[in-house]
């Protein structure tokens, strides 16, 4: 016990010596004393104000909304203007540009029929892929003729959208696809690029299979497949019967609800566990490894599918008694293989019961004869005129990855109508428009210098889906390359895991508006936030304390035209970056700004030159006086630069500054032989959706404390350290980056100047122990529960060793002592994560809320067109439909 209790004063005295030590380089190296002396004296010129998180919540979901709804509704009206002029010929030939095609040549050099010089430029905006920025491409299904009479009338009178298009994207050139996905089956997309079929010379692709377009063209719906599987339905019948069903599946989206019966004499559900009921049509219970989930269905529009090789009766009773008069029920029969003796019983059943009735002969038949009971269900919503606006989850989009990984996107859609008089009643369905907005531009439509250090936005579906949100983290593995499964139906629940009664879930389910306040951990902070939410389901987390405050500084815009930009950048080895893209000044509104940086209209807005450059005037008041008050800095790192006796080990690399307005100061004390700024550091500072890493961390520390922090694992030659400075309200973080052997050559240094100046020393010397340093780090990855959770694991049992921890005074830091039969001491985080519990994950039922619109029928339909009709006598009652028509009413 003597002996612990001497190793215990002595590991206590070289933890003080050590962090003596770094608290003083850091000090002198970041220049940390000056700016808490720069701030004092500014202190009283600032005032702070509580950020209004319902007002400022409100404005952004406006904001959001409106800045891509017009550019659809533009899309909608210039389609439907079209469609109106425009007279169907049976005879039109029209060449237009097909999406494979374009740029192809016969053996003899000749433009290919519907190919055709098509320029392509690569383009920065759509990461050097190469596209045509004037004109559309189309897009034709592998199982459609390009050249039917149908598509070829649809994009004849569709070329009036490019003019849209290339207006909708001089206007706001974030924008990155626009299309017109037809209800015939080809796409128009803009920009126009080139197509490139898979390895088996296939393009699978089909608009009206897209989430955006089912969303889009109909109402949430409740589907029953009932599939025959009695004798007849075997070989090639049976393949075509589950192909069909497939398609039907692929149809579905988040929104709709179903199950899969297969009958011959007696009723089976396809899964057991899910008799008597419907389950959302989600990726999950799609697939065929899907749980059992009970859940009451969409409550609007209702069908039964019916695939089968025949039908000996009408089952008219049955529909007399559970579904007319109203007929709320549609029934759409699929007659598999080419006989038709059962073809007329079949048709009845569709036409009595507003459904639609398609006989489907071989497997290419399969998806445009499924295809017809979508354009059915729309008629409602056509004959209503209802342009519901559809959000979709956010999606990867592939086509776009530029090497770092591909684009987060989310899809705005809304319906196309056919405005005709004498089709009104028919509900014709033209097909949907959208536009694919980045996640990152809606990002930077969230004024993040407002929302404090730990504030963040988020957004959610109707069914209580990721829109985005700081943990929506889709890939993973090497390079970030690999999709995670699901990674577009990740709920909120995942995420915000602290809310455990799934209270601020549903309270933006159910689109409410007020203030929340709540435990949420994240992976820089612990504490009480208030989240804020409106009726786009969209939140906003503000933390207590600091992060619910901003100040502003009394530099006005007249003294900041006084105050040259131009001099921050006197000494080479000193970097300004205000990297805050679209905040502010807005350089995307006129096309004369567009090519300029931040840096650039900042300048132009502050000497008065363009008059029509729209800024934050409020903003830019903040950085200048962050500005003004940080200046002294470069001439004192310049000092220490030009007095090399200060630095003469180069141990010390690079001293930098960040503050909550977004301005960064980087100074350079060793000259690299390249670009210093890797892709790795280039992530660590700030930019228009988050606060970098290191500043985060540092604003949880005591000021005038030091953070080290090693993020990049890889980089092992380089240690960091940061310090806060902390006036009233206003954040400001210096710091430092070191060689790690020169942090090392200090921990070593400092034990032993102890050692030489204690008495019986001998034993506790470096020798007989191994000393480490360890920093804790919190890490949290959604759905690991106890992923905060840390242990430090040493090597082997602890029985038959000591050991002494005690932490390095004025930093996040520990020194650890272990004799010397310790060969390692790690620090591991908890990560389990039991498979197993997925499945009884999926068995909870999460509310979710129907769309706002549902157009189930409408009194003026016309369904007479319903694939054929029929008049039959009717004939005996069979209770297989009864069973059914009472499932869906339930």
């Amino acid at each position: 016990h003597t002996a612990m209790n001497h190793l215990n004063c002595q590991v206590k005295l070289w933890a003080s010596a050590f962090g003596g030590e770094m608290k003083s380089i850091s000090a002198k190296y970041s220049g940390s004393q000056l700016l808490q002396k720069k701030y004092k004296e500014f202190e009283r010129a600032v005032r702070v104000e509580e950020i209004d998180g319902l007002r400022l919540v409100k404005q952004l979901a406006e904001d959001m909304e409106e800045m891509f709804h017009k550019k659809a509704q533009r899309l909608v009206e210039a389609a439907e203007d079209a469609h109106q002029q425009h007279v169907e010929d049976p005879d039109l030939q029209y060449e237009y540009f097909n999406a494979v095609l374009i740029n192809e040549v016969d053996e003899v050099g000749n433009s290919v029929e519907l190919g055709g010089e098509f320029i392509l430029q690569p383009n920065d905006h759509f990461n050097n892929l190469s596209v045509n920025l004037s004109l559309s491409v189309v897009q034709v299904p592998t199982n459609m003729y390009n050249k039917d009479s149908a598509i070829v009338n649809g994009v004849f009178w569709s070329e009036a959208l490019n003019k849209v298009f290339v207006d909708n994207f001089e206007r706001d050139p974030s924008l990155i696809w626009q299309y017109f996905g037809s209800a015939k089956g080809f796409f128009r997309q803009y920009p126009g690029i080139k197509w490139k079929p898979d390895e088996n010379g296939v393009i699978a692709f089909d608009c009206r299979n897209r989430k955006w377009y089912i969303q889009a063209a109909t109402s949430p719906k409740d589907v029953v497949i009932l599939v025959d599987v009695s004798g007849s339905m075997k070989g090639l019948r049976l393949t075509i019967a589950r192909q069909t069903v497939s398609s039907i599946l692929d149809t579905l989206g988040d929104d709709d609800f179903f199950n899969i019966i297969a009958y011959n004499e007696e009723l089976h559900y396809v899964e057991p566990c899910l008799n008597g009921t419907l389950v959302q049509a989600d990726v999950t219970n799609k697939d065929v490894r899907r749980c059992c989930q009970r859940l009451l269905g969409s409550d609007c529009s209702q069908a039964i599918m019916l695939v089968t090789d025949g039908a000996v009766d009408t089952y008219d009773a049955i529909f007399a008694k559970y579904n007319w008069p109203d007929r709320k029920v549609r029934i759409f029969p699929y007659l598999i293989g080419r006989e038709s003796a059962f073809a007329e019983n079949l048709k009845w059943m569709a036409c009595a019961n507003k459904g639609y009735f398609t006989q489907i002969s071989t497997l290419a038949d399969v998806q445009e004869n499924v295809m017809e009971y979508l354009h059915v269900l729309s008629r409602p919503k056509v004959i209503d005129q209802e342009h519901d606006t559809v959000w979709t989850e956010a999606y990867i989009d592939s086509t776009l990855d530029d090497g770092q990984g591909p684009v987060l996107m989310t899809t705005v859609a809304m319906p196309v109508f056919s405005t005709k008089n004498e089709t009104r009643n028919h509900g014709i369905l033209l097909g949907v428009v959208g536009t694919d907005v980045p996640v990152s531009e809606l990002l930077k439509t969230i004024p993040k210098h407002k929302l404090g250090i730990h504030g963040y936005a988020f957004a959610i579906t109707n069914n209580g889906y990721i829109l985005t949100h700081p943990d929506l983290r889709p890939l993973y593995g090497d390079g970030k390359k690999r999709r995670k499964p699901n990674y577009s139906s990740v709920d909120l629940s995942e995420v915000e895991w602290e809310d455990k009664d799934d209270m601020l879930r549903n309270a933006m389910v159910n689109r409410k508006t007020g203030t929340f306040s709540m435990e949420v951990k994240k992976s820089v902070d612990k504490g009480a936030l208030m989240l804020v939410f409106a009726g786009f389901s969209l939140g906003v987390a503000l933390s207590k304390g600091h992060g619910k405050f901003f100040f502003r500084g009394n530099v006005t815009v007249e003294e900041g035209r006084k105050f040259s930009l131009s001099s921050l950048f006197a000494n080479t080895l000193t970097c300004l970056f205000l990297i805050y893209p679209r905040t502010y000044c807005n350089t995307d509104e006129h096309p004369e700004h567009r090519y300029l940086t931040q840096m650039e209209a900042i300048k132009l807005y502050l000497n008065g030159y363009e008059p029509h450059l729209r800024c934050d005037k409020v903003l830019i008041q903040e950085v200048l006086f962050d500005a003004v008050v940080t200046a002294p800095l470069e001439a004192y790192w310049t000092s220490l630069v030009l007095n090399k006796s200060e630095n003469s080990d180069k141990g010390v690399e690079i001293a930098y500054l960040g503050t909550r307005t977004g301005l960064s100061r980087i100074n350079l004390f060793v000259v690299p032989d390249e670009d210093f700024l890797t892709a790795e550091d280039k992530e660590g500072v700030f930019n228009a959706d988050h606060f970098p890493l290191w500043y985060k961390r540092a604003a949880e520390q005591v000021p005038g404390t030091f953070l080290e922090l090693n993020e990049r694992s890889h980089f092992f030659s380089t240690m960091t350290i940061n310090i806060i400075i902390l006036l009233c309200f206003s954040l400001s973080a210096v710091g430092i980056q070191m060689k790690l052997d020169f942090f090392q050559r200090k921990f070593w240094t400092a034990s032993k100047q102890v050692n030489r100046s204690s008495t019986n020393t001998q034993k506790h010397e470096n020798k007989n122990c191994c000393c480490q340093c360890l920093w804790y780090q919190r890490r949290h990855e959604p759905g690991c529960r106890d992923s905060d959770t840390y242990h430090v694991c040493l090597c082997g049992s602890l029985s038959d060793r000591s050991f002494v921890i005690q932490q390095i005074p004025s930093s996040n830091l520990f020194m650890v002592v272990v004799d010397n039969k310790c060969d390692c001491i790690v620090a591991l985080a908890s990560a389990s994560h039991n498979e197993s519990l997925k499945c009884e994950r999926l068995k909870m039922q999460k509310h979710r809320r129907r769309p706002d619109t549902c157009h189930p029928f409408h009194p003026e339909e016309n369904a007479m067109e319903c694939g054929g009709a029929a008049c039959l006598v009717p004939s005996a009652v069979a209770t297989l439909f009864a069973v059914l028509l009472v499932l869906l009413y339930r």
